[in-house]
């Protein structure tokens, strides 16, 4: 049996199975070894993993492959540790969400991959490893195309007057914000990304408007122009997130209009990262 997981802030999909064919899904609470120590890893894998998994899961484990935010080379032994404590007869690697995000989908074929979800991210991938990576520098001085760019643009253009009146009213009123409400959230309290993110659902439904789909249009042309093009390679360009599953339409328009060459688009990670490991299986 070997296990895949794919790691986020809030939760973590896992794939198990012996072969692709009879894999199945399960989630825990999200793992990030930046803001977790190893016992509260543990904890989560002790108590919300292993009692979804066959009972002889722990000494049945052949493999684990974890990919997650926050899990850097030098954090990424945490990772490690903990899963050979439960797992000890398993081989283990750990590895960056992005890592994750290239294999599910470039698969084992040279590519750009992205990240559009609260923030953003990108490399580029040579069917097996990153070789290059464009610094995102977090949603203050970068994250370009992300929910949470989308969001901060989005508020500034409705508090500086540059969306119709009628739109920024009947935003204010759908969240019951205030302009303090919302210089509150955003300077003193914690995760303003999270919190400028979450207005994505509403830029979504009114992406039809023009001043909507220029903002769409500018935030996503500025992520291809300052992260994408810079790595001076025309292969295709895929992309994983909420935001680039939700705005595909936006994103192969600004592609296009780059002359960049669309790859595909890819909802959930953790599938393609299956079928990316158990053939690798099959091949080994």
């Amino acid at each position: 049996m070997i296990l895949i997981a794919d790691s986020g802030a809030t939760k973590t999909d896992w794939s198990f199975g012996t072969e692709l064919s009879s894999q199945k899904l399960i989630h825990t609470e999200g793992i990030n070894p930046f803001h977790m120590d190893t016992q509260y890893i543990e904890e989560i894998i002790s108590r919300q993993l292993i009692p979804q998994l066959p009972s002889s899961a722990s000494s049945d484990c052949t493999a684990i492959y974890f990919y997650g935010a926050g899990c850097t080379p030098e954090r990424a032994k945490e990772i490690s540790d903990s899963l050979h404590h439960i797992f000890p007869h398993a081989h283990i690697e750990a590895a960056s969400d992005l890592l994750g995000a290239a294999r599910a989908l470039c698969q084992r074929t040279a590519g750009i991959a992205c990240i559009l979800g609260t923030g953003s991210n990108s490399c580029l991938y040579d069917g097996t490893n990153i070789v290059k990576n464009i610094s995102p520098l977090g949603y203050i001085l970068g994250d370009e195309g992300s929910g949470a760019y989308l969001g901060k643009h989005f508020l500034s253009d409705c508090l500086k007057r540059q969306l119709p009146v009628s739109l920024t009213e009947d935003f204010l009123e759908r969240y019951n914000l205030t302009l303090p409400d919302i210089l509150e959230k955003v300077y003193r309290q914690p995760q303003a990304n999270r919190f400028l993110a979450s207005l994505t659902p509403y830029i979504y439904e009114h992406r039809e408007m023009p001043e909507i789909r220029k903002l769409l249009t500018d935030s996503f042309t500025a992520f291809l122009k300052r992260n994408v093009l810079l790595y001076e390679k025309k292969d295709p360009v895929s992309f994983t997130g909420s935001v680039a599953w939700y705005f595909q339409e936006e994103i192969r328009s600004c592609l296009s209009e780059l002359r960049l060459t669309t790859g595909r688009f890819v909802k959930n990670p953790i599938e393609k990262l299956a079928v990316y490991h158990f053939s690798m299986q099959n091949v080994s």
